[in-house]
């Protein structure tokens, strides 16, 4: 039975394509661009995801995505020098923090309506 399910393919435990997967992309000049995104210590990584929920979930219903094989995807990534992919990631970002001088430069009547949040600098 065990060689019916595996026959010649990789061991169990190996990582294995993802087969097709949603690609954040963004408009270029020639068309679709992938979307790069750094890691946490600032490495430049590709992210996919392997069904347009997943994706909805973590980068919003407005992103625009498009199917690619994980090879097609590391071909591209390929000549930018970018050699990590990760697929369904959580992306997560620092909570906001107000900035006291910005609040305090706000009216009252217009703070309600327009939360401040820190720019990274």
């Amino acid at each position: 039975m065990a060689d019916a399910l595996y026959g010649d393919d990789a061991e169990p435990g190996e990582p294995f394509p993802a087969g097709r997967l949603c690609v954040p992309v963004r408009p270029g000049t020639g068309g679709c661009v992938t979307r790069l995104f750094r890691t946490p210590v600032g490495g430049r990584t590709a992210v996919a995801f392997t069904d347009p929920a997943r994706l909805r979930a973590v980068l919003g219903a407005d992103q625009p995505w498009i199917r690619l094989s994980e090879p097609a995807l590391l071909a591209l990534m390929n000549p930018l020098d970018v050699r990590e992919l990760r697929i369904d990631p959580a992306l997560t970002a620092p909570t906001p923090v107000p900035v006291p001088a910005l609040a305090a430069a706000v009216p009252a009547s217009t703070a309600a309506a327009r939360p401040l949040t820190a720019l990274a600098s």
